[in-house]
């Protein structure tokens, strides 16, 4: 059984920072590419962010790239994502996820080639 936990959401004011972890139980956490995505109220699921297994290639949505990062500690198996200059739009419930197999350049953005999920962390950001 695999398993994610999100941590570190907050309510916070714009230009504020954050920084999520997800927390992974697993032996294999350090062969797994890994994604941040988001939601928002009513809204569709988002891509955020991924990152290859051994950190090498990292990837970000036009929306959050030069603000946020993604990054992963093997040794801890955990992954972080380091938020800065938030802003009111990027309020979602934030979700890590992981991928058992291997996700191309292209496919690193697709939520359903993700196999296990945390239950969320909640981001707020007030103007």
């Amino acid at each position: 059984q695999v398993q994610l936990v999100e941590s570190g959401g907050g309510l916070v004011q714009a230009g504020d920072s954050l920084r999520l972890s997800c927390a992974a139980s697993g032996r294999a956490f350090s062969t797994w590419g890994m994604g941040w995505f988001r939601q928002a109220p009513g809204k569709e699921r988002e891509f955020v962010g991924a990152i290859s297994w051994n950190g090498g290639s990292t990837y970000y949505a036009d929306s959050v790239n030069g603000r946020f990062t993604i990054s992963r500690d093997n040794g801890k198996n955990t992954l972080y994502l380091q938020m800065n200059s938030l802003k009111p739009e990027d309020t979602a419930v934030y979700y890590c996820a992981a991928a058992t197999n291997i996700l191309t350049s292209r496919e690193f953005s697709k939520w359903g080639l993700y196999d296990y999920w945390g239950q969320g962390t909640q981001v707020t950001v007030s103007s």
